[in-house]
Parts: structure tokens; sequence; C-alpha cells
């Protein structure tokens, strides 16, 4: 029998957060008309599914996520296994392709790929002409991670250009990302201007906006061009953001993922004692503390101090001492009626939001959502 653990992952929360990227966009999108006379296309939504959807399962953001535009991701053989799965809408490689022998898998399977280095279009001029590939022409506008400069792009759409008109090469879009788009108001100014200088009369889609820039920054995808966002972390439930006014639940997103776990014992221990490996809790008072059957190893953070609160029976309380391997400790006090066997919940729909728990952790929720271990079951809410 397995450990008494368990992760939940709701398909209809996944759904629910992508209709309410979509009412955001829709609702400034009727602003912006309001305010200008001019009432753009609405964007579209690239959903990212990278890292096997964020530890939701690749197979749960498909099903999740159906009503996207389009699926975004970095790696070619889960692009395929979308393929595979009957996605039949737009793939988008947000890392590209690596190597020649990538090319025959994007044309056969109509994927999407982002051109940010001259090795690519290099690769690009040697695959049979044909069967075009779609690109988009990245650009770095102060990532500094991938992406050609801003100087450089017209030359980059020219070798692209030529390569479409000799059957190797589709449509071509333009993409960037934000660094600092859950930063200070403003951060996405220069960015923005950089972007639009460069691509100043050269036709195609644009692609910039992330979670954070989709969320406070809608406008950016409205203008007279094709536009698609790109919404990561906001479609599992989570905020891209650090502030006390723009979190999860003020968006009316979701929890998709939650984590729970059994008591395994309760432990009497009296003033003085200590808790875990290190001792680095020592009791103030006689306390019951509950052992649970969760530990780093099943993807919760070690280093979550005491304090992080979970949920005991309904009660708020928070862990104690150090989180050991496949086990944690947590306060019982506040729930005098924790017995052996009752349900510990760590985060989500029924205990606290993954948000919380990451800060009280020094993290994001990214990490803890793609921590999750594999050795933890997973039931499936549909």
């Amino acid at each position: 029998m397995p450990r008494p653990i368990r992760a939940t992952i709701s398909l209809p929360a996944l759904s629910h957060n992508l209709q309410v990227v979509r009412n955001h966009l829709q609702v400034a999108r009727k602003g912006c008309q309001e305010t200008t006379g001019k009432l753009f296309g609405p964007p579209f939504i690239w959903a990212v599914i990278k890292a096997n959807a964020y530890g939701h399962g690749l197979e749960n953001g498909i099903k999740g996520f159906g009503l996207a535009d389009g699926l975004a991701m970095i790696d070619l053989n889960d692009a395929v296994r979308c393929r595979e799965q009957g996605w039949y809408k737009k793939i988008l490689m947000l890392e590209g392709f690596f190597e020649q022998a990538d090319l025959p898998y994007l044309q056969e399977n109509h994927i999407t790929t982002s051109i940010h280095h001259i090795a690519q279009i290099k690769m690009l001029e040697k695959m049979p002409a044909g069967k075009p590939i779609d690109v988009f022409l990245k650009l770095n506008t102060g990532m500094n991670r991938l992406g050609f400069r801003p100087a450089d792009c017209a030359a980059r759409f020219q070798d692209l250009l030529a390569l479409q008109k000799q059957g190797r090469v589709g449509k071509i879009g333009f993409m960037s990302h934000f660094a600092s788009a859950d930063g200070q108001p403003g951060a996405t100014d220069e960015p923005a201007r950089l972007m639009k200088q460069a691509i100043d009369g050269l036709p195609g889609a644009l692609s910039m906006c992330n979670s954070a820039a989709t969320l406070r920054y809608p406008s950016l995808a409205l203008n007279e061009r094709e536009n698609w966002v790109r919404p990561g972390i906001c479609l599992y439930g989570a905020s891209p953001f650090d502030t006390p006014t723009e979190t999860a639940t003020a968006f009316g997103l979701r929890p998709a993922m939650s984590l729970k776990a059994k008591l395994l014992s309760v432990q009497h221990l009296e003033k003085g004692e200590s808790v875990g490996y290190g001792a680095t809790f020592t009791t103030t008072q006689n306390t019951r503390v509950g052992v649970v059957a969760c530990g780093y190893a099943d993807g919760y953070p070690r280093h979550a101090p005491t304090g992080t609160p979970v949920m005991v029976n309904g009660v708020r309380t928070r862990i104690i001492g150090r989180v050991s391997m496949d086990m944690l400790t947590v306060d019982l006090d506040p729930v005098p009626g924790a017995r052996e066997g009752d349900w510990v919940n760590l985060w989500g729909q029924d205990g606290p939001h993954i948000d919380e728990v990451a800060s009280h952790a020094g993290t994001i929720s990214y990490e803890l959502m793609c921590a999750l271990a594999k050795r933890v079951p997973v039931e499936l809410e549909e």
C-alpha cells in the first residue's frame, strides 16, 4: 500500500484559471476601446506547460487548457506527445530546436519554433524545403538570456524572409521576454519600447507577455498586430507577484495542485524538549506534536522554517522543527482533537495557499509545484 500522502490535480481549476486570464484580457480590451476608440483583436493565449505542466502532468495540462489557442513548452518530446494526445492547435517551442535532427519533427508535427541564434538559421538553410516551419524571431530586450539584439532584428528578419521564399519558413513573428514585469511599475516600458522600435515596419505576430505582464499590463498585448500572451504560473492558480494586493485570490485564480498527508503519530512533549534534526525547535510549554508523512523527498521544501502554515482538521497551525526526508512535524496544540490518521493539508484548496508556503520557505510557488516527487500518488479531479 502507498504511504498516506496524496497530491490532487484539479482539471476544473486549470480550465477556470485559463478563463480568468481570457476574461482579464477582454476587460482590458473593452477599456482600451473606451479610452482610445480603437477595438483591437483579442490576444491569443499560449498556455505554458513546460516542466511537466509545472509539475501538474503534461496530459493534465493538455486537458485542462483545452480551450487555449496554443501550448508552449521547451521539450520536443513533450510537443510530439501533445500531438499524440490529440492536440491539433498550435504548439510553440520556447527555446527553439537544438540540432538538425529536430527539424523533421517540427515539420511533420506542425510545430512553431522560436529562433534566437544564428546557428538555428543555418540549420533551417540545410532543411529540405516544402514543409515550412512557422517561427518567432526572439529578441533580447533586457532579459539577457536568449535572443538577438534589437539592432540585429531587421537583418535576421531578412534571413528568415529569404527562407520563407524558399519554402523552408512559414509565418514569421516576433517575441521577447520581460525580466521584471513583476517588479516596480514601469519596468516593462523600456523592453516594450525596444521591441516596438525593432519591429516597426516589419509584418508579423507579436508575443511578449508572461503571467505578470498579462495580469498587470494587459494593454501591452493590445495593438494592431496579432498578439499572443504566454501565461504560465497564473494558470496553475498562483500569483507571479509578491504584493499583498495582487494575490492569486484577488485575481480570482484557483489552486490546481493540493498536497496532503496523514498524521503518523502524536507525541506529547514536555517543556524544554526539542524536535527533529539539529534540535532547531524547543518547546516552551507542554506540547502535542504531530508527525506527518511528508518530507523533502516528497517535494516539500526542506528549508521551510518553523511557523510555515498547515491545516489540520480545518484548523490553521504550523510546522515546527526541521523538515526531514520523509516526515515533518506540526504543532497540534491548536487542534486538540487531532489524532493519528487525520489528514494534514500542506497546501492547496483545503490548506494554506501554495504562495504562502513558498514565501515562508524563501522560495516561489513555481519551485514547489515542479518539485512534487514521483513517489507521491496523484489523484485527478475532473
